[in-house]
C-alpha cells in the first residue's frame, strides 16, 4: 500500500466508467421492477388514459381561447363602429359650430 500522490492506471478510466454505468443502469432496472406496483399492462392502460386526459384537457383549453378571440374581436369590433358612429358625430357638431364663423368671415 502507498501513502502519498494519488497515480491513476492509464487507459483504465473510459472501461471503469462504463463498467460503473452499466451496474448502474441493471440496478436501477432491478429497482424498477422490483418496485412497480402495476404490470406492463396496466401501466401502458393508465399511461394512455393520462395522455387522453391530457389531450382533451388541451382541446378544452383551445376551444376557451377560440371563444375568447372571438368575443374579444366582437367587442373591437363594437368599440371600432361606435368610434366611427362618434367621430361623425364630432364631426358633424363641429360643422354646425364652424358653419355661422365661416359665414360672418366669408361676409366681410
Amino acid at each position: 500500500m502507498r501513502f502519498g500522490r494519488y497515480e491513476s492506471s492509464e487507459g483504465n478510466n473510459v472501461g471503469t466508467a462504463v463498467t460503473f454505468f452499466l451496474i448502474g443502469v441493471g440496478a436501477g432496472a432491478l429497482a424498477a421492477l422490483a418496485l412497480a406496483p402495476k404490470t406492463g399492462k396496466q401501466f401502458r392502460r393508465d399511461l394512455k388514459r393520462g395522455y387522453d386526459d391530457a389531450k382533451d384537457t388541451l382541446q378544452d383549453w383551445t376551444e376557451e381561447a377560440k371563444d375568447r378571440v372571438h368575443d374579444a374581436k366582437e367587442r373591437v369590433k363594437d368599440v371600432a363602429e361606435r368610434g366611427a358612429d362618434l367621430a361623425g358625430d364630432l364631426r358633424d357638431t363641429a360643422r354646425e359650430k364652424v358653419e355661422p364663423l365661416r359665414r360672418a368671415v366669408n361676409r366681410r
